[in-house]
């Protein structure tokens, strides 16, 4: 590890290893399995492999080690495990620390697969999850028993941008003993201070801002060296969650330009949000950075930068909201996010569609929002761009 270097270099050199050749780039290791020079060897090696010792793809690979290496680097925890999706990576690092009886506190607003994960998985095994406003210290407080055992949080939740005061939440639950697991995608890796705010375990969609290009699913989870391979390794290399050499060698590539991108993009995002505040065809303009964010303040203190994501309430709901897709040009219609390319959702009727309508009025989910993830592409083109749509509402 490399803690003397600034996160910009760690996300370029961090965790490198190379072979006989003196490769520039990382290697792709595309290998189901390994060979043993002895049964000796392969003995050995079942009862305890050394750092750089491996057996088969589903416990770890030369290059998805590489990957794991520098984004734990790059986040200031001790280890890392990649998972072959963001889900998993979430499920994982639940599944891995949880059993019947446990007590679980969340926050109410998260994507629509990471409330199924608490709401159905969970609670079919004998998990109890108590739900609270994220944004209210005080429900953390009311909430957070002596027998919790995690909490769980989207550092800036999806798709309302509210943001969570994660040093606040972490004090009440490290006074109960409580593990604090995140979901960082929207503060990015880029902009990341988790570990300083009082985070334990993070978890990361890698295909989001990491690959960032629109090519790989990926996942990672990131804690100390005790969590990540005494609970989290074992639970996800037997049931098969773990990353491919292929997609681990394209993650290593983005996050050489993480910091570029997410930057550049978090800049046009402020511009776009900044310009569009106030516009007679909104209800209201979602972004962290704005001063009429209510957590504008802790966005601040939290991370680097208000993030990638803006998010538009539209006046005339659903079929306002549908005029406005339709009517953009180069931003594209999708349901990811953190890419070089713009991309619009309506969550409403895509990502949080499974949602109740009263959960979706309860978090702020209304029929004409939509959120833009902001791309790589000509900060003035794009508000240009979102301008003409919303005179064609």
């Amino acid at each position: 590890m490399t803690k003397d270097w600034s996160p910009r270099t760690k996300s370029v050199h961090s965790g490198s290893r190379r072979s006989q050749y003196g490769e520039m780039s990382e290697a792709i290791f595309l290998t189901q399995g390994f060979v043993y020079d002895t049964p000796e060897q392969a003995e050995a090696r079942f009862i305890e492999s050394g750092a750089d010792e491996f057996i088969y793809a589903r416990y770890g690979n030369p290059t998805v080690r590489m990957f794991e290496d520098r984004i734990a680097d790059m986040e200031g925890t001790e280890d890392a495990f990649a998972t072959a999706s963001g889900m998993a990576a979430v499920s994982g690092a639940l599944i891995s620390l949880l059993k019947a009886g446990d007590h679980v506190v969340s926050a109410k607003a998260l994507f629509g697969s990471c409330l199924y994960v608490l709401e159905e998985i969970l609670g079919r095994f004998g998990v109890e999850v108590t739900f609270v406003d994220g944004t209210d210290l005080s429900a953390w407080e009311a909430a957070v028993r002596d027998d919790t055992k995690v909490v769980f949080l989207e550092t800036v939740s999806n798709p309302t941008l509210e943001v969570i005061d994660l040093k606040g939440v972490a004090k009440i639950a490290h006074a109960k003993g409580a593990t604090v697991v995140v979901d960082n995608v929207f503060a990015t890796p880029a902009f990341s201070k988790a570990v300083d705010l009082g985070a334990d375990v993070i978890v990361y969609s890698a295909t989001k801002h990491i690959d960032g290009q629109g090519r790989c699913l990926g996942g990672v989870i990131c804690g100390t060296q005790d969590f990540i391979r005494k609970t989290a390794e074992p639970y996800l290399k037997h049931t098969g969650g773990s990353l491919s050499p292929f997609n681990a060698w394209v993650m290593l590539k983005g996050l050489e330009t993480i910091h570029l991108r997410c930057n550049a993009q978090a800049e046009s995002a402020l511009f776009i949000a900044q310009a569009l505040e106030g516009h007679n065809k909104l209800d209201r303009t979602l972004y962290p950075y704005l001063n009429s964010h209510p957590q504008q303040s802790i966005a601040k203190e939290q991370m680097g930068a208000g993030g990638t994501v803006i998010s538009l309430d539209l006046q005339g709901g659903k079929e306002a909201a549908f005029k406005f897709l339709n009517a953009l040009d180069i931003i594209l219609i999708s349901n990811n996010l953190g890419d070089s390319k713009s991309i619009v959702t309506h969550p409403a009727t895509t990502t949080h569609q499974r949602l109740s309508d009263a959960q979706k009025v309860d978090l702020g989910i209304t029929e004409g929002l939509v959120r833009i993830s902001v791309g790589l592409e000509d900060k003035t083109d794009l508000l240009n761009d979102i301008r003409t749509a919303l005179d064609a509402v």
